[in-house]
């Protein structure tokens, strides 16, 4: 006979919070982390381009995602700046080397990867050694994955449920779309648009960030955390990222030669990239006004019941 069990003396009670106000304060970023959270991704992945272009011997390729690369970075640090107020606040983080803190470890990667760039970009048109460009190029295509993936370490490393709880996920959904940027910048300056490995990392790229982005929002599912990527502004901008991305690798695969085909389904899959980043940052706000995605998870609670 197996044993009795007994009765709980306490009932199962919802979690709540005072008068479900947020227990969280909702991040105040605005519109240039999300942005800078892109061309990051874009400088890191146009200097992987660069470094196989120059490779491969395709100067011409290699010079353009190189510049491209330098604009690409010195738009990310003009977005930091102005999300910080003042430009001595980024040179403030710069003063001490903290391992711990992945904000101060990003500003100084930020500021070795410009210098590299900047240093490969002036010697090819000023002093023009080929082997010192490639030397400047081949170093900073190392830094391009910490560079790609870093802002993702950045946000998961908070109290923000969307994004502590994606954690996995999310490095792997900013370096697939730093890839597919990547590739697609290449595919728009290159000569003809259809180069067949800018092509496959394209849609190497998009396919890592697409299958990281339904594993992320699948297993936050299983918590109240994930409705956050239900709320209506996350969800235009998740499906809108969703589709421009997957219409636009279609394209590129597709266009066989024809280059308005090409760049056009290049132009997309950037779209995607950029507005899967705001999706991001959306999501983690939404849940931070979210009591429940902040008390529910840590006492092991179900989803609210709708009264």
């Amino acid at each position: 006979m197996s044993p009795r069990r007994e009765a709980p003396l306490v009932p199962d009670a919802q979690p709540r919070t005072y008068y479900d106000e947020p227990v969280l304060k909702e991040p105040v970023w605005n519109w240039e982390i999300p942005a800078y959270f892109f061309t990051g991704g874009l400088a890191a992945g146009t200097t992987l381009v660069a470094a196989a272009a120059d490779l491969t011997g395709d100067e011409t390729l290699a010079a353009r995602m190189e510049q491209a690369a330098l604009a690409a970075t010195g738009i990310s640090g003009a977005l930091l700046v102005a999300d910080l107020g003042q430009p001595r606040r980024f040179h403030h983080m710069l003063r001490v080397l903290k391992p711990s803190s992945p904000m101060n470890l990003g500003a100084w990667l930020l500021g070795v990867f410009a210098g590299g760039v900047a240093t490969a970009v002036v010697t090819e048109r000023v002093a023009r050694v080929p082997g010192v460009v490639r030397l400047f190029r081949l170093g900073t295509a190392t830094l391009a994955p910490l560079l790609a993936t870093y802002t993702a370490v950045l946000v998961s490393d908070t109290a923000v449920p969307a994004w502590h709880d994606a954690r996995r996920e999310l490095p792997f959904v900013f370096a697939g779309g730093a890839a597919a940027s990547g590739a697609g910048l290449g595919l728009v300056l290159s000569a003809n648009g259809s180069e067949p490995a800018l092509r496959i990392l394209l849609a190497g790229g998009s396919a890592m960030e697409l299958t990281a982005t339904r594993v992320m929002e699948r297993n936050l599912d299983r918590s109240v955390v994930g409705r956050a990527f239900h709320e209506s502004r996350v969800r235009m901008l998740g499906r809108f990222a969703t589709v421009a991305t997957a219409a636009g690798t279609a394209l590129v695969l597709s266009a066989r030669g024809h280059r308005r085909v090409a760049v056009a389904g290049a132009l997309s899959v950037l779209a995607g990239a950029l507005a899967e980043r705001f999706a991001v940052v959306a999501a983690g706000r939404a849940s931070a006004r979210d009591p429940h995605a902040v008390v529910d998870p840590q006492r092991g609670a179900p989803a609210p019941t709708a009264r």
